[in-house]
């Protein structure tokens, strides 16, 4: 089997449905034999989509070391936190240095929280300059967005910018509190932006969550919104393998199967998503 792939968004690229993520054992420092392990093993098991973030600790330098001759063969992704010009600049300098690349696939502004955030950003000498430019030297194809604090203001970014795509949380308690998947996904599907989905698991405490099956349900239910693909942070390489094999066997679930985990966990629903560090 292989994992099947979707477009991400109008970029004319098509992505494996699950990617790794930047966190877990990669957002660590002195990891390097787990990390490249990790890494290689994911490209070895289908997965294209590759992402990490100048705030992750030592995961860029470890995608860097991993890939070597491997880089042509993934889409890969970063972020830059900075909101100023410069700043952003200066991270994306140094991402491709850790990453050893000369180009991202994908460059996203990372972490918006607050109308500050917004009008740093996006006003005179802005992240959002360094973003375009970037791309205009070919440094970076396509440019994103993130968030997962408060779902208006990743609105206000689309609005604002007409961005590749966005990264947002994509859960079964998404919809009991200011919902991203209420909220952003129908006006980027509706821009047709690529859409890539996090916190699928929950940060982890689907696996906390007593009697529901096991993970497979939250990453069932995670690829029945209009995603383009989902970024997983992994600890080991035996979640690796069982997110790989869970998106091979992936079948679409009802709207019934939906609503009844959405049910299933509304009770911790609201702790979850109050807690978004």
């Amino acid at each position: 089997m292989t994992i099947p792939k979707r477009k991400l968004g109008s970029t004319g690229v098509e992505v494996t449905q699950i990617g790794l993520g930047g966190e877990g054992i990669l957002r660590t420092h002195g990891h390097d034999r787990q990390a490249n392990a990790l890494i290689n093993r994911a490209i070895d098991l289908g997965i294209g989509y590759f992402e990490s973030a100048r705030a992750y600790d030592g995961s860029e330098s470890y995608y860097g070391k991993a890939l070597l001759e491997r880089r042509k063969e993934i889409f890969l992704a970063s972020k830059s936190h900075a909101r100023d010009k410069l700043g952003a600049l200066a991270h994306l300098l140094e991402t491709l240095r850790n990453m050893h690349t000369d180009y991202l696939d994908l460059w996203q502004v990372h972490d918006v929280r607050s109308d500050n955030d917004i009008a740093a950003i996006f006003g005179p000498g802005g992240a959002i300059e360094a973003f375009v430019e970037a791309k205009e030297k070919g440094l970076v194809r396509f440019i994103g967005v993130t968030g997962h604090h408060d779902p208006a203001i990743i609105r206000s970014c689309i609005e604002l910018f007409p961005f590749d795509s966005v990264l947002v949380p994509v859960n079964a308690a998404e919809p009991a509190h200011n919902s991203f998947m209420e909220q952003v996904l129908p006006l980027a599907t509706e821009r047709r932006m690529g859409i890539v989905g996090m916190k699928v698991y929950l940060r982890g405490f689907a696996a906390r969550i007593p009697g529901y099956g096991g993970m497979e349900p939250f990453l069932r239910f995670a690829l029945s919104q209009t995603v383009s693909t989902l970024v997983i942070g992994c600890d080991d390489l035996q979640q690796l393998e069982e997110n790989v094999a869970f998106a091979e066997s992936f079948q679409p679930m009802s709207e019934r199967e939906q609503q009844e985990l959405i049910a299933y966990v509304a009770p911790y629903a609201r702790q979850l998503m109050y807690y978004k560090p």
